[in-house]
């Protein structure tokens, strides 16, 4: 059975991030021929397009992890009905400069927790729509709007509720198989940039 390198993102940059927590529960119910490696975003500088002949060696590094990545998971919060300044940021430098996209034809998926009750719905649109641009290859169902409570997710990726366990066992289930799916149309070597 073959492994899939799983690149992730955590929206958040906050030390108690309810995101990282949903991000630790998914990865304890995935099925197990997924590998998953956290994409930091919170030490890059802010982008500017000056920079684009010359990469600044934490921007250098978050390319070549996507790169190393076979799909990626966004794990997102919501900010004022979109998305994190710190994401938008890195996806920023991610996709530039021009005509070296590292998020091109990439298999990806998007989530995320709030304790409202739209559980990040807007800022998941938001960031489908830039993903789009960037030409991810994005799993369109099942949508995951997961609200957040301390008593669902206690800690560790543990998860209370056998019912909300059930959904985001089926949703990681489903990422993998979209992931098979995109990769068996479109290979993406593991290291290796994209065309």
């Amino acid at each position: 059975m073959a492994t899939y390198k799983v690149g992730y993102f955590v929206g958040s940059l906050s030390s108690t991030s309810i995101n990282r927590e949903l991000s630790k529960a998914l990865i304890r119910l995935a099925p197990d021929d997924l590998e998953f490696t956290e994409i930091p975003i919170g030490n890059l500088p802010l982008y500017n397009r000056d920079f684009d002949t010359a990469y600044p060696p934490e921007a250098v590094e978050l390319k070549e992890a996507i790169h190393r990545s076979q799909a990626l998971l966004f794990v997102t919060p919501e900010y004022n009905r979109s998305i994190p300044g710190a994401l938008k940021n890195a996806i920023d430098w991610a996709s530039r400069p021009w005509g070296q996209n590292a998020f091109d034809h990439i298999p990806a998926a998007v989530i995320g927790a709030s304790i409202g009750q739209i559980g990040t719905a807007l800022a998941q649109q938001s960031l489908r729509g830039v993903l789009s641009f960037c030409n991810a290859r994005q799993m369109t169902a099942p949508e995951a709007y997961i609200q957040y409570t301390p008593e669902l997710f206690p800690g560790d990726g543990a998860v209370t509720d056998p019912g909300t366990a059930s959904f985001l066992s089926a949703y990681m289930s489903e990422f993998r198989e979209h992931i098979m799916r995109v990769l068996t149309v479109l290979p993406r070597e593991a290291g290796v940039p994209a065309a």
